[in-house]
């Protein structure tokens, strides 16, 4: 039987090199040097009928130095919600939309994530252009395990509820989670989230990444209980990133040791509170663990 040549599989169609991207297009722009700004980029903004920005005034600095001319509305974390329906009218009427945060990737950390669902449940396209990053590039600068990494944002802004943040977490990594944990804070919270994070987490591994990809960029790697120390005399300045390496297999023990050292001379009840006062977990989470294990002449 002869051989048979098969064609190819038709290719779905691409856009030609350069078009404009259909749809939204969530566009990643430079955490701080503007030659980080990608050609795909540069391309995505040009070619938009719309380009929805965190900061209209922020964004008007870097569409200026790239020499893009487009026009240019806000949203952002307050009027979200408020703009999803014109948008989704545009994006109706064919309009070709670009969205960008004040610097790197959308929706990390920064508005967008209700305007794509939307745009997803009306069957949009959407698309992306990918960039820079600042939790990623701290991560891989700084020196801890790079994977899994867990990043979380801003650290609640009080320290009372910055603190039971890192108690839960504290708790899930009782519970067996392992990672890398980062988060952004700002400049003038950034000596007490420190204190905070040294006091929830004890003297581990860490990182503190500031004004990345500028002229002044420094991390500054060491324990938290240091870092802690050194950011309590010197005021940080710009951007921050803060990392935390994961808990090392002695301290994922220490919860059931102290457990079992209090339960030697206490009640259950009267146990949990003195080791949950002692390491910031959440006093539920150590009663539990507390009942499982029991006292040692209940369990022999």
């Amino acid at each position: 039987m002869p051989d048979e040549t098969y064609a190819d599989p038709p290719e779905a169609e691409a856009p030609e090199p350069g078009a404009p991207l259909a749809g939204l297009v969530l566009v990643s722009t430079p955490i701080g040097n503007l030659g980080d700004i990608a050609p795909r980029a540069r391309q995505a903004l040009a070619g938009a009928d719309l380009i929805l920005c965190e900061d209209t005034r922020h964004s008007a600095r870097l569409l200026s130095a790239i020499g893009v001319s487009v026009r240019t509305e806000p949203l952002h974390e307050y009027n979200e919600d408020q703009r999803i329906a014109p948008v989704l009218g545009m994006l109706r009427a064919g309009r070709r939309i670009a969205l960008v945060s004040d610097a790197g990737t959308p929706l990390v950390s920064d508005p967008g994530y209700r305007l794509v669902r939307a745009a997803i449940a009306e069957g949009f396209p959407i698309s992306a252009v990918p960039g820079p990053n600042a939790a990623v590039m701290a991560l891989v600068l700084s020196g801890l395990p790079p994977q899994p990494f867990l990043f979380l944002g801003f650290p609640p802004p009080r320290s009372a509820a910055r603190r039971a943040a890192f108690g839960t977490l504290r708790a899930a990594e009782r519970a067996g989670l392992t990672a890398t944990l980062i988060w952004h804070e700002a400049p003038h919270r950034l000596a007490e989230t420190l204190a905070d994070m040294a006091t929830a987490f004890g003297p581990r591994a860490a990182a503190v990444a500031r004004e990345l990809t500028k002229h002044f960029e420094e991390v500054r790697r060491g324990t938290l209980t240091d870092l802690a120390a050194h950011y309590a005399e010197h005021a940080a300045r710009g951007e921050i990133t803060v990392l935390i390496g994961p808990p090392e297999q002695e301290d994922q023990e220490d919860l059931d040791g102290q457990l079992t050292r209090a339960l030697a001379t206490h009640s259950v009840k009267d146990a949990a509170a003195l080791v949950s006062a002692a390491t910031g977990l959440p006093r539920k989470l150590v009663y539990a663990r507390a009942l499982a294990m029991g006292r040692p002449d209940e369990t022999g």
